[in-house]
């Protein structure tokens, strides 16, 4: 799932729709990536109002397992078109395309990518 969608599950944010609510009840297939956590912890740093507590703490209370950052997924950056600058959705891309993961978001741009979305 891409950084928003992470903030609205972990503090149920009316936003999300019903089906963004199934999937994430179901919770078997989901994986939050490192680059969320590194998104999230970078505004923070900015001062930026995010969440209220610990993001590590709050995905490993839902058992969600994390997906980390490798080279694959780092180089795979290089391929993607140029449909905007944002390099933590440009990662999060790249590591759905190399692990051949749907993308859980809100976010109409990714459909502009080779890539799952719901």
């Amino acid at each position: 799932m891409d950084t928003h969608l992470l903030l609205w599950a972990v503090s149920d944010d009316p936003r999300l729709s019903k089906r963004q609510r199934q999937i994430l009840h179901q919770g078997d297939a989901l994986v939050v990536s490192a680059v969320s956590i590194w998104e999230i912890a970078k505004k923070r740093a900015l001062g930026k109002p995010v969440l209220n507590g610990d993001i590590v703490d709050a995905v490993k209370s839902r058992n969600i397992p994390f997906l980390a950052i490798n080279e694959r997924h780092a180089a795979r950056t290089e391929h993607l078109g140029d449909h905007h600058r944002d390099p933590f959705d440009r990662l999060l891309i790249a590591q759905a395309q190399v692990e051949s993961l749907t993308i859980l978001t809100s976010d109409t741009i990714f459909r502009r990518y080779d890539v799952m979305v719901v």
